[in-house]
């Protein structure tokens, strides 16, 4: 098992820019199923979970080829179904949670998907009921094998009905939508998830030939039609990997331009951080965060502590939540971290209580922090990260911390961070992979 090991309080100078899109490329990738014919895919993460999702594409028969740095060309035009019942199926497609949205484009396409409980992050519970109400609104069967935890749903033909989700699933939207493509007639989605995900998706599907309505608000419209095509689609930036670096500069009072960050997609992200009293500069597409000894956090009018929590798009997104809690740690102020929606995510502060942080966890979903204002200097500890965003926020808090700091299980960070080790050495970060 590899390990980061770091030597911590270096200031860092110079440009980064964001993988593409680790959640897009989750939900981009699995519709490729929907068509026989190429798809190109630009701008896709070397990562973990997205090199595993497109091991499993290979696996049940797409013609897969790589094209050049973060480009790949997809054909399923020798899909086998059968796969979907073998052994190898259930090892490879419970390794990572977004194999779930091969589901949706399978069942409209060839009339049944199947998918054994899928892996990821253990950050709580995360149920699949949406998705598969989702599909027995447009007439599919669900069947659920509680001993082998395997589902299944097929349907001959898949009819348009009218639906109001019970949650804003960002994965459920986007196997329903999926599914609803080549459905008969119309479908009506409400209280979709409108992420720009969601949005990058619907724009490959029309561009594929699907008629979607309503991109970008809650209201998905999609007239289904009876095949889709071909298409070439650009994965927008991270914008979790962004909000990380601005988290890092922060804590390590560096100076870093943060290149290409598609900021017009970065929804509330930057005005959170600014909060924070994070100087965030927009130039053209970049952002620059200047060095900064000290950072205040901002109070609410009548003088009351901030709160910062998870909400749905437009909301702040909860991968970002564990970065903030760590920023505020060396700011000056005091912060609650209200994590809505996950509740085991916040069990890591216990590492950074372990390094000198002020931390008090209230209760599975808050946390308040008491920022040091960097009177006291976080210590180096040896540390294990338990999922890829608190991962990542320990290896910010490391870092900045004085003395040398050992991260284990590091191959949860790989799963949503591409060759970290060698980007940050490229800023002047003292970190070997071990």
């Amino acid at each position: 098992m590899n390990r980061f090991e770091i030597q911590g309080g270096k200031r860092l100078h110079g440009e980064i820019v964001p993988q593409g899109a680790k959640n897009e490329a989750l939900q981009i990738l699995c519709a490729v199923l929907l068509t026989p014919e190429e798809c190109i895919i630009h701008n896709v993460p070397d990562i973990v979970d997205v090199n595993k999702l497109i091991d499993l594409l290979a696996a049940l028969g797409v013609t897969v080829n790589k094209l050049g740095n973060g480009s790949w060309s997809f054909k399923a035009d020798n899909v086998d179904v059968d796969f979907l019942v073998s052994e190898e199926f259930k090892k490879k497609g419970s390794a990572l949670r977004g194999s779930v949205m091969i589901v949706g484009p399978l069942l409209t396409r060839f009339g049944r998907g199947y998918i054994p409980k899928p892996g990821g992050d253990k950050i709580g519970r995360r149920r699949m009921d949406t998705h598969f109400i989702g599909f027995q609104k447009l007439g599919a069967n669900f069947d659920f094998d509680s001993v082998d935890s395997f589902y299944k749903v097929e349907a001959k033909q898949l009819v348009g009905d009218y639906m109001l989700l019970d949650e804003a699933s960002v994965t459920g939207t986007a196997n329903i939508l999926m599914a609803a493509t080549m459905a008969k007639g119309k479908t009506t989605i409400f209280n979709a998830a409108c992420e720009p995900y969601i949005q990058q998706l619907c724009k490959m599907l029309n561009s594929m030939g699907a008629k979607i309505s309503g991109v970008g608000s809650n209201l998905l419209t999609i007239e289904g039609v009876e095949e889709l095509g071909g298409c070439t689609h650009r994965m927008l930036p991270d914008m979790i990997e962004i909000g990380s670096f601005i988290g890092l500069a922060a804590m390590t009072q560096s100076n870093i331009r943060i290149k290409d960050t598609g900021y017009d997609h970065l929804g509330v992200i930057p005005d959170v951080f600014r909060k924070l009293g994070i100087e965030v500069i927009r130039d053209g597409d970049d952002i620059v965060i200047p060095q900064q000894d000290s950072y205040t956090i901002d109070k609410y009018i009548d003088g009351s502590i901030l709160t910062v929590s998870d909400a749905p798009w437009p909301g702040f997104t909860p991968d970002l939540l564990s970065i903030i809690l760590v920023v505020a740690t060396q700011a000056n102020g005091s912060v609650l971290v209200h994590q809505k929606m996950f509740e085991s995510r916040l069990f890591f502060v216990d590492k950074l209580i372990d390094m000198g942080a002020q931390i008090i966890l209230c209760d599975p979903h808050r946390a308040t922090i008491i920022g040091l204002n960097r009177k006291n200097q976080l210590r180096g500890i040896r540390m294990t990260s338990p999922d890829i965003r608190a991962g990542v926020s320990l290896l910010i808090a490391a870092l900045s911390a004085e003395g040398k700091s050992i991260i284990d299980n590091i191959e949860q960070i790989d799963r949503g961070y591409q060759n970290i080790d060698t980007r940050l050495q490229a800023l002047g970060a003292d970190i070997k992979r071990v």
